[in-house]
């Protein structure tokens, strides 16, 4: 029962997060359990939590701009700008 109120107070706390943190601390914790797990020691947990989060990271950070690609112009220059679908 105590897993249960747990595990439903962490998904509340994630329901009024925004996609950057929600990536982060998804990618965290399961960055944690893989790094665990592969390595059996809490170093590898350790490492595996910050690789995680910023993978997490930056696939929460790219949701914002659904629709829209990164470009580069003819100087090298990085702009977005609405994704031209084929």
């Amino acid at each position: 029962m105590k897993k249960i109120l747990i595990v439903g107070c962490m998904i509340g706390a994630l329901a009024s997060c925004t996609s950057t943190e929600k990536g982060t601390a998804i990618g965290a914790g399961t960055g944690a359990v893989i790094g665990g797990a592969v390595t059996n020691s809490w170093g590898g947990a350790a490492v595996g939590a910050v690789a995680g989060g910023l993978v997490g990271a930056a696939i929460g950070e790219s949701e914002k701009r659904r629709g829209y690609c990164v470009y580069r112009d003819r100087y090298g220059r990085t702009y977005e700008a609405p994704c031209r679908y084929r």
